[in-house]
């Protein structure tokens, strides 16, 4: 009986130990295939590439039995999983970003609220400037999107001695830290907030969640912070503020990406981009080596795969 194959984006190598009951291949979605896909059943999916690589090698994978992600969103997989054999199940990488992905948003905050972007271009320019900048200490923080991603960042706002921190998600729960408020209450909440931190994941009901309305009702001089998706906001909504002076914008995600040379966001005040790297950092492969490893552990021993979000009817 051969051993059921299993395609990997990184280097086995590079992963750790991983269960020695399968044939694995790399795949990191050049044009040719490193095997006949009819005969993978575990797929992991590349990372960081165009969903069309993504998806490309699935309509072949006759046996596949379990697709991951080693992203947490999987709006780039999903509307594949329709097509998969009966029973196939798509698996996000729930807790692999977390801790770089917080530590970005972090950094965001600090460095738009205290004006370091600034102080690049004086040091570039041998120019001594002294300014007065807010600090994070006694802000008001509203994370919209109360996951892994959105309880990371708030562990690390709470040495900052933030003043208050409220929590919102798709469904009111109580947390240790305080009560996650539902989505539907952001009206009442973005008013009171002087840094939003957006941490949703791309769905039907998120995108364009952060349009005019919501940048409305957020209170002059706020930050934005996007380590979510693109799409969550609407940029042109979002553009009008910043040109307007009204808001601040720190954004590792926009809409499209790459963000094109000529895209006037570039150029707009107030806001600090970097290109979605907040899960890119050296936290990254031990992470998804565990989160693999015991992955596939289960599959072995026939057990349920963990963290599925769509099974294939």
């Amino acid at each position: 009986m051969t051993t059921p194959h299993v395609w990997l984006p990184v280097p086995l190598e590079d992963l750790g130990d991983l269960p020695a009951a399968f044939t694995y291949h790399h795949w990191d979605g050049e044009e040719g295939f490193p095997a006949d896909p009819a005969d993978c059943a575990f797929y992991v999916v590349p990372y960081m590439k165009p969903a069309e690589v993504a998806v490309r090698p699935l309509p072949a994978m006759t046996s596949v039995r379990v697709v991951q992600t080693l992203t947490a969103g999987v709006e780039h997989v999903a509307p594949a999983v329709p097509s998969l054999p009966s029973g196939a199940v798509l698996c996000n990488a729930r807790g692999v970003h977390d801790a770089s992905t917080a530590e970005l948003a972090l950094t965001l905050i600090l460095a738009s609220l205290r004006n370091v972007p600034a102080f690049v271009h004086d040091q570039a320019a041998r120019r001594w400037r002294q300014a007065v900048h807010p600090a994070l200490a006694d802000k008001s923080v509203l994370i919209v999107g109360y996951g892994g991603v959105g309880a990371a960042v708030e562990d690390r706002l709470v040495p900052f001695e933030v003043g208050r921190v409220d929590r919102v998600a798709r469904t009111a729960r109580d947390t240790a830290r305080g009560p996650v408020h539902a989505l539907s209450e952001l009206p009442s909440l973005l008013p009171l907030a002087d840094v939003v931190v957006l941490a949703v994941p791309l769905t039907d009901d998120t995108s364009g969640l952060v349009g005019a309305d919501f940048l409305a009702r957020m209170k002059d001089g706020a930050l934005l912070v996007n380590v979510a998706r693109g799409r969550v906001v609407d940029a042109a909504a979002l553009l009008a503020e910043l040109e307007a002076g009204r808001l601040r914008a720190a954004l590792d995600v926009t809409d499209p990406e790459p963000l094109p040379e000529d895209d006037p966001l570039w150029k707009a005040p107030n806001v600090l981009i970097t290109p979605h790297v907040g899960g890119a950092s050296s936290a990254f492969l031990p992470r998804a080596g565990r989160l693999l490893a015991a992955q596939l552990e289960r599959f072995a021993a026939g057990e349920p795969v963990h963290h599925v979000v769509a099974e294939a009817p």
